[in-house]
C-alpha cells in the first residue's frame, strides 16, 4: 500500500516536471524493447531462406530490414540517454523544490531539533536525487517486459514446455531481488545516524568554525578516529548485506545457466530429429537468452524501483507531513499592539520525557515598555523568547497579544510584527548587503534603509570601506561572479563585527511592534557595549522591547526587570526596586559590580 502510494506520487511528480519528455522517453522504450525480437525473427527467416535456396530479392529485402533495425538499435539508445538526462534534471529540480517548500511550511522548531526527522530529511534529499532512477527503472521494466513478451511468444511457438521451464526459473529471482531491495532500504535507515555523525566529524575537520580549536588543542587525530569509526561501522553493515547479495546472485546465475544449457541440448536434439529447422534453432537460442536477460533485467529493475520507492516514502513523509504547529480554523491577523503582551500561567517542556523548562509563568509586557529578562543559564529566558515568537506553543497556559491568544493568529503575520537578534545569530555566506537585508527583503535594494540600520549598529563605516562596499562577499568559502578573477576579495569579519551586522539586521525591522534582543552585545567590548545600548535606547522610542543579557549593567534602565530561576518568575520590578529587595538580582548585580572595583592597596 505504501509503495503504491509512493509510486502514484512519483508518477505525478514526473508528469508535472516534464510531461513531453516523459512521453518521448516511454515511446523510445517501446521501440528499443521490441527491436531485439524483430531482429531475432528476421534472422530466423533469413537463415531458413538461405537453407531453402531463396531468391536474391528476398534475401536482400531481409538484409535491408535487418540493417534498418540495426541502425535503430544503434541510434535510439543515445536519444534515450539524452531524454533520460533531461528528465532526471527536471524531476530532480521539481522534487527538490517541493521538498524544501514542505520544509519551509514547518513554522516551528520541534522537527528541526528531532534527530529522527533529520535522518528522514537526509533520506528524503537522497530520494529526490534518486527519483529519476525510478523513472529510468520504470522505463527499463517496460522495455524489458516488451522484449520478454516478444520472445516468450516465440518460445511458445517453438516449445510450450521450455517456455514454462524458463518462467518457473524466474520466480526465485523475483523473490530474492524483492527481499534484497527491502533489506537495502532498511540498511539505509539503520545506518542513517551513523552516517550523520560521520558527516558531523568531517565538517568539523574541514570547516573554518572549529579549525582554531582543533589545531590549538591538537584533537584532529581524535576527531578523525571518531569519523573513521563511524565509516567502519557503516561499512561493516553494508558488507554483511553485500555478502548475502553475492551468495544469492551466484545461486540465481547458476540456475539460469542450467536452464539455458538444458534448453540448448533439447534444441540441438530437436533439429537433428527434424522437429525444428536451423532457423528455429537460432530463434530458440535468441529467445531463451532474450527471455533470461530480459527477465533478469526486469526483476533487477523491479528490485531497484522497489528499493527507491521505499526511500521515496521518506520523501513523502516530509512533503505530506501535517503542520508542526496547529492552525486555527479561522485565522486572524494581529493588529498594531495597543495594550500589551501577557503570559498567563505558561508551562512548557520540549516533550513528555523532558523536565519542565517554564513553570507557571505569569508576566505582562505593557505596550511601549522595555522588559529585561535575567537569570542564570538554563533559567528559561531563551525558551520564553521562543514561545513569544511562536517557535513552540506552551504545553499549558497561553500568551496573549492585546488579550488575544497568539495561537489564533497567522504565524507569518505575527512574526512580521517582531524584530529580533538571537544569541546564536547566523553568519550568512552572502554579501554584506544581503546579510542585513535578510531582516526585511523589501529593503534589499534600498541603500538608505540598509545604511541607516548599519549606522545604528555601528557597522556602516566598516562595510562601506570593504573592497566592494556593501556588495562585498563576507566569506572565503565562495566567491561571487564579479570576483572570479580575484577570489581573494571575500572578507571575513571579526566576531564583534558579525554581532553588529546581526544587530543591523534587527534594526532593519524598525517598523515592528516588538523588538527582541537576546544577548545583543555578547561579542562587544565594554565601550562598544555602552555605545550600542545607548543607540538601542535612542532608537527604541516607544517600541516594546524584550532584552536578555547576563550583563546586568545593560538592563538597569529597563522599565521592568524580570528574574527567572528554574522556569519561574522569582522577582520583578525596576532596578531600584529589585536592589532594595536585596534578593537574587541584587546579589548578582553586586557580584558583577565588584568585578569592576579595584581592591584597596
Amino acid at each position: 500500500m505504501a509503495r503504491t502510494r509512493a509510486l502514484r506520487h512519483l508518477v505525478a511528480l514526473v508528469w508535472q516536471a516534464a510531461p513531453l519528455v516523459a512521453c518521448g522517453y516511454l515511446g523510445l522504450a517501446l521501440l528499443v524493447g521490441l527491436a531485439p525480437v524483430a531482429v531475432a525473427w528476421l534472422t530466423k527467416l533469413a537463415i531458413d531462406e538461405l537453407v531453402g535456396d531463396a531468391a536474391l530479392g528476398v534475401l536482400l529485402g531481409l538484409a535491408a530490414a535487418l540493417a534498418v533495425l540495426g541502425l535503430a538499435v544503434a541510434v535510439l539508445p543515445h536519444w534515450s540517454d539524452y531524454l533520460r538526462a533531461n528528465l532526471a534534471r527536471a524531476v530532480g529540480l521539481r522534487g527538490l523544490d517541493r521538498l524544501f517548500a514542505a520544509v519551509e511550511r514547518f513554522v516551528g522548531l520541534a522537527r528541526f531539533e528531532d534527530p529522527t526527522f533529520q535522518d528522514r530529511l537526509r533520506l528524503a534529499q537522497q530520494a529526490t536525487g534518486m527519483s529519476p532512477q525510478v523513472v529510468d527503472g520504470g522505463q527499463q521494466i517496460v522495455r524489458g517486459a516488451l522484449t520478454v513478451l516478444g520472445f516468450l511468444g516465440s518460445l511458445v511457438v517453438l516449445s510450450p514446455v521450455m517456455t514454462g521451464v524458463v518462467l518457473l526459473a524466474a520466480i526465485p529471482t523475483l523473490i530474492a531481488e524483492r527481499s534484497l531491495a527491502r533489506q537495502r532500504a532498511g540498511l539505509m535507515w539503520q545506518i542513517g545516524p551513523t552516517e550523520r555523525r560521520e558527516i558531523f566529524y568531517a565538517q568539523l575537520l574541514g570547516g573554518i568554525e572549529a579549525a582554531k580549536e582543533i589545531r590549538l588543542f591538537g584533537i584532529g587525530g581524535w576527531l578523525r578516529g571518531r569519523m573513521l569509526a563511524e565509516r567502519r561501522a557503516a561499512n561493516a553493515a553494508r558488507r554483511v548485506l553485500d555478502r548475502r547479495n553475492a551468495r544469492i546472485q551466484s545461486g540465481l546465475a547458476a540456475l539460469a545457466a542450467l536452464v539455458a544449457g538444458g534448453g540448448l541440448g533439447w534444441a540441438l536434439l530437436a533439429v537433428r530429429s527434424n522437429q525444428l529447422t536451423v532457423g528455429d534453432l537460432s530463434m530458440f537460442v535468441a529467445a531463451v537468452a532474450g527471455v533470461q536477460a530480459g527477465l533478469a533485467n526486469v526483476v533487477s529493475q523491479y528490485a531497484n524501483v522497489h528499493h527507491h520507492l521505499l526511500l521515496f516514502s521518506h520523501y513523502l513523509e516530509v512533503v505530506t507531513a501535517p503542520p508542526d504547529l496547529p492552525e486555527p480554523a479561522s485565522r486572524r491577523d494581529p493588529v498594531a499592539l495597543r495594550s500589551g503582551i501577557e503570559f498567563r500561567d505558561v508551562w512548557f517542556r520540549y516533550s513528555d520525557e523532558h523536565p519542565w523548562v517554564l513553570r507557571g509563568v505569569n508576566l505582562r509586557i505593557p505596550r511601549g515598555a522595555a522588559l529585561a529578562l535575567v537569570g542564570r543559564n538554563g533559567a528559561g529566558k531563551s525558551t520564553l523568547v521562543k514561545l513569544l515568537c511562536r517557535f513552540y506553543d506552551p504545553t499549558a497556559g497561553s500568551i496573549t497579544w492585546d488579550g488575544v491568544d497568539i495561537r489564533e493568529f497567522s504565524v507569518a503575520e505575527l512574526r512580521a510584527r517582531i524584530g529580533a537578534v538571537f544569541q546564536d545569530y547566523v553568519q550568512y555566506d552572502l554579501t554584506a548587503r544581503e546579510n542585513i537585508a535578510v531582516g526585511d527583503l523589501n529593503a534589499l535594494d534600498d541603500d538608505a534603509r540598509l545604511a541607516d540600520a548599519a549606522r545604528l549598529a555601528g557597522i556602516h563605516e566598516t562595510l562601506e570601506n570593504l573592497p566592494r562596499g556593501y556588495d562585498t562577499l563576507l566569506t572565503r568559502m565562495f566567491f561571487s561572479e564579479a570576483d572570479k578573477a580575484d577570489s581573494t576579495t571575500g572578507v571575513v569579519l571579526s566576531g564583534g563585527q558579525w554581532q553588529r551586522l546581526a544587530l543591523a539586521r534587527a534594526f532593519l525591522r524598525d517598523r515592528r511592534d516588538l523588538m527582541i534582543l537576546d544577548e545583543p552585545s555578547a561579542g562587544l567590548d565594554a565601550e562598544a557595549e555602552h555605545e550600542l545600548h545607548t543607540q538601542i535606547v535612542r532608537h527604541r522610542g516607544d517600541q516594546t522591547s524584550v532584552l536578555i543579557s547576563h550583563r546586568l549593567a545593560a538592563v538597569r534602565d529597563a522599565d521592568l526587570i524580570v528574574v527567572l530561576d528554574e522556569g519561574t518568575v522569582v522577582e520583578s520590578g525596576d532596578h531600584a526596586t529589585l536592589m532594595s529587595q536585596d534578593g537574587q538580582y541584587a546579589r548578582l548585580f553586586g557580584l558583577q559590580a565588584a568585578g569592576y572595583q579595584l581592591e584597596p592597596t
